[in-house]
């Protein structure tokens, strides 16, 4: 389950039309203009702003000014709270929260490591937020992750490194 962290499509979207409306506010931008900039099938983007609008981290206004605007100020929404929104837990392990998972005999205490996975993913997508994108500048402790040359290798090219030991 952690080896690869996936992040479906339409959480990718979701977040990508958060940053854009982000980068807008406080201004509104229209289905179309934020799936132009983004590269996202409108048809689909119009379900994710609905599903964002439904968690009151997006509005709408129709007419001339209309488009869809962030419900709040960018600093105030974070990375996870709109993954959230379309995936509902952060990570899960078999559909189960880390926490509920139940093993017996010796793998009783990978529950605890599938805990503190989630909990070191959730630490980055919490600090990070829609203005912190916008602004190309990451919180510290997440901008030293990404600086690590290991954390751009993919979980392949480790496995690939573990057999050559």
């Amino acid at each position: 389950m952690m080896g690869t962290v996936r992040i479906t499509a339409r959480v990718d979207y979701a977040v990508r039309a958060a940053v854009e409306l982000a980068a807008a506010a406080p201004g509104a931008l229209t289905c179309d203009r934020i799936a132009a900039a983004q590269g996202i099938p409108s048809r689909f983007l119009q379900s994710i702003l609905s599903d964002l609008q439904h968690a009151r981290l997006v509005t709408s206004q129709r007419g001339r000014e209309g488009g869809y605007r962030l419900a709040l100020p960018p600093a105030e929404v974070s990375i996870a709270r709109v993954m959230r929104v379309e995936q509902g837990f952060l990570a899960e392990v078999h559909g189960q929260r880390p926490e509920d998972v139940e093993y017996s005999g010796t793998a009783v205490p990978l529950a605890s490591v599938w805990v503190a996975a989630r909990e070191a993913y959730r630490r980055v997508l919490e600090q990070v937020t829609l203005a912190d994108v916008v602004a190309g500048e990451l919180p510290a402790p997440v901008a030293e992750l990404a600086a690590l040359e290991e954390a751009w290798r993919s979980f392949s090219d480790e496995a690939v490194a573990d057999r050559g030991r």
